[in-house]
């Protein structure tokens, strides 16, 4: 059923062009006159200019063909990491790999191609569908930036599938919330060689603090990192000011919320004790905090009707889908808070984020395979 050779050269088409965040003006017109192609209406919403970038995301629609349901969802995202100029993907024994100090582009390019091969097969064997919507989004790896400038009114579909995690028969179903910190610490500075008794390391108070944090894993559903930091002037300076960045996240609110404050707490505390009299001054260090809620957590039920539509899809090709808590945050987790019910689907991508990133063709096909059966019975 699948076009193997049809979905590797898909594949290779989308990873050669290169679409770091912000720069995604060249994938978004292919990919707008590829869906045109399989007889899509593409619209191109206004997320690119508010985000500062070249394109907006991109949401297609195809009518019903003989079959009355519910509109079914499925997005993935079309910008990468960096290093992705010059990228040039290389197919060797059925697995793709980047052929040099590049990434390759599988996350999330394989969603993509995934997609677009699916519809070809629903085309060419006329099966029957419901209304179908197509999202692609812009500068999902800064922050999810294209799903949470989205113009949601624009879409009717109150189910999806978000192409866009490793493995394949593996669907996300929870995935944290998350918190990103930023703190600026102020001490004094001083002469470090004449007079260090008249200042106050403000990275010395940063030490403190991380020192006692509670950091990495610190539960079953919560983790936290500091993560940057930023300070100092000269080595003979004694660093008035420093910058940390850190986040927190986790499947549980009221977690993320203790988590958080004691990060807070944990620098406040070590600022009051390096605070004190010089020179018969009081001198007191300061924090500022900055605490934004990046993304909301996502919670969809075992027995919800999109899990269920893709388990017993994934059950009439014999196949058993694992069902996963995720450890982090993708556009998924904004559908669901704008009340599109949306699960994360595996697409095969392997070692993202990095130069040895690879895909498998084989796994392309199994992911495709269980889009059109998706879709068949949606």
């Amino acid at each position: 059923m699948i076009d193997s050779t049809r979905l590797a050269a898909e594949f290779a088409r989308l990873a050669a062009i290169a679409s770091p965040s912000w720069r995604e003006g060249r994938i978004a017109r292919y990919l707008m006159e590829r869906l045109q192609r399989l007889g899509f209406t593409v619209r191109e919403d206004d997320a690119g200019g508010r985000a500062g970038g070249e394109s907006g995301n991109l949401i297609a629609t195809l009518p019903a063909r003989g079959r009355e349901c519910a509109s079914l969802l499925l997005s993935a995202h079309m910008d990468t990491v960096e290093p992705a100029d010059g990228v040039q993907p290389v197919l060797r024994d059925g697995v793709f790999t980047s052929a040099g100090d590049t990434i390759l582009g599988a996350d999330d390019k394989a969603g993509l191609a995934e997609i677009i091969e699916a519809l070809e097969v629903v085309r060419e064997q006329g099966i029957a569908h419901g209304p179908l919507e197509v999202v692609i989004t812009i500068c999902e790896e800064q922050g999810l930036l294209g799903a949470k400038l989205l113009d949601y009114g624009q879409l009717q579909s109150r189910r999806g599938l978000a192409l866009d995690t490793s493995g394949t028969d593996r669907l996300i179903n929870t995935a944290p919330g998350a918190n990103k910190m930023r703190f600026t610490i102020t001490g004094r500075e001083s002469h470090a060689g004449i007079s260090p008794e008249a200042g106050i390391s403000a990275i010395q108070v940063a030490a403190r603090a991380v020192a006692v944090m509670r950091l990495g894993r610190i539960d079953h559903e919560t983790t936290a990192n500091i993560g940057t930091i930023h300070g100092g002037q000269a080595t003979n300076i004694i660093p008035r000011q420093v910058v940390l960045e850190g986040e927190a996240r986790s499947h549980d609110p009221a977690k993320l919320a203790a988590q958080t404050e004691h990060m807070i707490a944990c620098f406040a505390e070590a600022a009051a004790a390096a605070s004190r009299d010089i020179d018969g001054e009081p001198v007191e260090v300061r924090v500022d905090q900055q605490v934004v809620s990046d993304y909301p957590r996502m919670a969809v039920g075992r027995d919800s009707a999109i899990v269920t539509l893709v388990q017993q899809a994934a059950g009439r090709l014999g196949r058993d889908m694992e069902l996963c808590d995720g450890g982090g945050g993708s556009d998924a987790n904004i559908f669901n808070a704008y009340g599109i019910e949306t699960v994360i689907l595996g697409t095969g991508m392997n070692r993202v984020h990095s130069v040895d990133e690879w895909v498998r063709v084989s796994d392309m096909e199994r992911v495709a395979e269980l889009l059109v059966e998706v879709i068949r019975s949606a």
